[in-house]
Formats: C-alpha cells, sequence, structure tokens
C-alpha cells in the first residue's frame, strides 16, 4: 500500500471515529466485532449450542453466545427507574441541596436519567456563579460533553459574541458584568437528540434548585425547549420572546423564592447560526436586557 492509500485510509478512519463521537457512539460494547449479516436473528433461550453445530455446515464452530450490538439510542429508551420514582426521588434531592456543590454532587450520583450512561461528562455550569444574569439552555451537545461545561461549541462562541455586545462575559470576575450558564438536562442525549418530556420532567427540580440556589436577578432562557420548562408554558418562543416574564418555582417540593427573578427568552445561538437573519431580533432581546440592567440598578 503507497503512503497516499495510507493517509487516506487514517484520514477516513479518523473521520469515521468522529462521526461515531458526535452521535453519541462512543462505548464499545463487545470485544470483538459482529457480523449481523452472518450471524441474523440473535438466538432465542432454547437453542443450544448442539442445535447450532447441527444446522451449520461452516468448518468453524460456532461461538458459544452471540451478543447483539446494543446502541446508544437502545441504552437510553428506558430509564434506569421509573419515571414516577425518578421525579420523586428528584425533587427530594433538590430539595435537600444547601449549596451549588451540594447541587453537583446530587446531580452526579443521580441514577434516574438514563442519559447519564450514555454521556461522557456531567454539564452542570459555566461562569461566575454570582453573576446578575443567568442564561439556561437546553442540554449539552458532543464538545459540551466532551468538555463538561455548557455552550463551548459554535453555537456557545456566538452566544458569547451576543453577550460581549452588551458587555457581558462568562470570564468577568465582577456580578455586574458576569455571566452563569448552565442547561436543564445536565448530560448529553446520544446523537444530540432532543430531550424527551420525561427526561425534562425529572430534570426540572434540579434546574429550578440551581436558580434558587446561584440567585439571578435577570434569567435568559435560551431556546423553546428551556422557556417552556422554565416559564411552565405551552406557547412558543417566537410569541414569548421580546417580553419580560415573572419567574416562578412550578416543583411544589422546593422553598419559595426569596426575591422576584424576571425572565426573558430569546433565540438559541444555533438557531441563529441557520437563520443569521434572525440576529436582529436577538439584538433588539439584547437592548430590552441592557435597560433592565439601568432599571434595576445592576450597571
Amino acid at each position: 500500500m503507497t503512503s497516499n492509500s495510507l493517509n487516506i485510509k487514517n484520514c477516513v478512519e479518523k473521520d469515521v471515529l468522529e462521526w461515531f463521537l458526535d452521535n453519541g457512539i462512543d462505548e464499545a460494547v463487545s470485544t470483538s466485532p459482529v457480523d449481523k449479516t452472518a450471524v441474523g436473528k440473535p438466538p432465542i433461550s432454547n437453542v443450544t449450542i448442539d442445535n447450532v453445530k447441527q444446522q451449520s455446515q461452516a468448518a468453524t464452530p460456532a461461538p458459544a453466545q452471540v451478543q447483539p450490538a446494543v446502541s446508544a439510542e437502545d441504552m437510553a429508551a428506558e430509564p434506569l427507574m421509573g419515571t414516577a420514582q425518578a421525579l420523586i426521588e428528584a425533587k427530594q434531592r433538590a430539595a435537600d441541596a444547601k449549596t451549588l456543590e451540594e447541587l453537583r454532587a446530587t446531580i452526579q450520583s443521580f441514577e434516574g436519567l438514563a442519559v447519564k450512561k450514555t454521556a461522557m461528562n456531567m454539564v452542570f455550569c459555566d461562569g461566575n456563579p454570582d453573576a446578575d444574569i443567568m442564561v439556561i439552555g437546553e442540554a449539552p451537545g458532543a464538545d459540551e460533553d466532551r468538555q463538561g461545561k455548557p455552550f463551548v461549541g459554535a453555537s456557545g462562541q456566538l452566544l458569547d459574541v451576543v453577550f460581549s455586545r452588551i458587555g457581558l462575559s462568562r470570564t468577568a470576575e465582577d456580578a455586574k458584568n458576569g455571566l452563569y450558564i448552565s442547561n436543564i438536562l445536565n448530560w448529553r442525549p446520544p446523537g444530540n437528540r432532543t430531550p424527551t418530556p420525561d427526561e425534562m420532567r425529572i430534570a426540572q427540580p434540579f434546574i429550578e434548585r440551581h436558580i434558587q440556589l446561584a440567585q439571578p436577578k435577570i434569567l435568559v432562557l435560551v431556546g423553546n425547549t428551556p422557556m417552556k420548562s422554565i416559564l411552565n408554558t405551552k406557547e412558543g418562543i417566537k410569541k414569548m420572546r421580546g417580553q419580560w416574564h415573572n419567574y416562578e418555582t412550578v416543583t411544589a417540593e422546593l422553598p419559595k423564592l426569596d426575591q422576584k427573578i424576571i425572565a426573558m427568552p430569546t433565540f438559541h445561538p444555533a438557531f441563529l447560526l441557520r437563520n443569521p437573519g434572525e440576529k436582529k431580533t436577538v439584538w433588539q432581546d439584547m437592548i430590552m436586557i441592557q435597560e433592565k440592567r439601568k432599571d434595576l440598578g445592576l450597571l
């Protein structure tokens, strides 16, 4: 094989591995490859090795047991506990967390979300926890899963640029100019699929407790899904953005808010990357946020 052929082969293999990672396929399920075209359907329990040998004319004896391949989607199809039980436990454990670090540890050890099994890292937060403004997205993507931080891919870079235009940054040390960023779901769904309604319900007590412990003055809800969950509404984001909404805790088991928190929904930066013409709309939202900061004495 020539050097050019080897280079092409290596590039192809690298692209395939990156595609696997981006689609949540990051764990081997067997130490040896399985040829599905040769195996056919997995053997049922009453088929013995002797039966297989008698029916097979192959020179190589049949393996003692064939393990069917398990996809990341299959692993995430069912929660590790029932949804009702997981929701009860999530509410109780969220209420018990008294600090952000306790909440982080609680989410890390919680076994009620099956997406935990297919994710590489928990994505809890980034930025300044004392910031006046908290940004909440939906769920981590591939880049976030690898780095363990929210909004670090192409969407996150655009998010940083948008907020920098009104003097806000996740790296700012002072609360007035800082940003605190998290997601409703702290684990990446396999293949970057949309979180299921049950996953969002189970995760909601944790993000609501997260808000209570961080005590921001303003919430910026990035995208349709976090807006609907946090504001407990069925309205779409095109109708809700550009307006201020009062945030109230939905989970009854959690303590009441110590102070009023207002929320501004806006488009997700991934939506802006696909629809650059909507950047002007998000700029209008940023102007409203800047004006509200002045009204609240946050500047």
